[in-house]
């Protein structure tokens, strides 16, 4: 197995650090970004987090009940996150950056968790794959509504409605994990910056003579 910055790393060396629900957290979101959810069986997780098949039960059900909590983890603190910035003092344009940037820089800090989310999410039940896209959707409402409050203000360009900008820019947050490397050029808070300054370049009203 390896790191994204290219390094080994095991899938079978036990972690013995941390409370058991967290050991049994990271064993899975290393093993299910590096091998898949599918076949990662039960038996690899304990030996991973150095625990009984027992403890892990009595934390978490089944292999899904892990999956769940690893959506559940990021989400819930990247809306954690967005709701701050969205309710904080200041100039929209510079609280959306700082969202954007912000977007970016967690989703970089936690590729393995993108990864998994994108290639295991039908392997949700109905009830919880439901959950996860209410709450991917509350998400993009609120970044939407930035946008909207920028556009009212004349801030933000009026001719392009806010969820064709936010679908683009979440489209490229997206495919961060099938290009980002951890180690290379850029930091994560630099592609955060970069990705943030084109999507504002992007809302800004078209100024006199510019021919849009």
């Amino acid at each position: 197995m390896h790191n994204t910055d290219g390094s080994e790393r095991s899938a079978t060396a036990p972690d013995r650090g941390g409370a058991v629900p967290e050991r049994l957290l990271s064993v899975a979101t290393r093993l299910f970004a590096d091998q898949g959810f599918e076949r990662t069986s039960v038996q690899e997780l304990v030996s991973a987090a150095g625990v009984t098949k027992g403890a892990m039960y009595h934390y978490f059900a089944s292999k899904e009940d892990l999956l769940y909590a690893i959506y559940q983890r990021v989400l819930s603190m990247q809306t954690e996150r967005l709701t701050r910035f969205a309710g904080a003092e200041g100039p929209v344009s510079e609280r959306l950056r700082k969202a954007a940037a912000d977007v970016v820089h967690t989703t970089v800090d936690n590729l393995d968790d993108t990864r998994i989310f994108f290639r295991s999410l039908h392997m949700l039940s109905d009830d919880r794959l439901t959950a996860v896209r209410k709450e991917r959707r509350r998400y993009h409402e609120c970044f939407r509504g930035m946008i909207e409050e920028g556009q009212r203000e004349g801030v933000f360009r009026t001719d392009v409605p806010a969820d064709i900008a936010v679908t683009q820019y979440f489209g490229a947050v997206h495919h961060l994990s099938t290009w980002y490397r951890a180690g290379g050029e850029l930091t994560g808070s630099q592609v955060g910056a970069y990705f943030a300054e084109l999507l504002l370049a992007e809302l800004r009203p078209a100024g006199p003579g510019s021919g849009a």
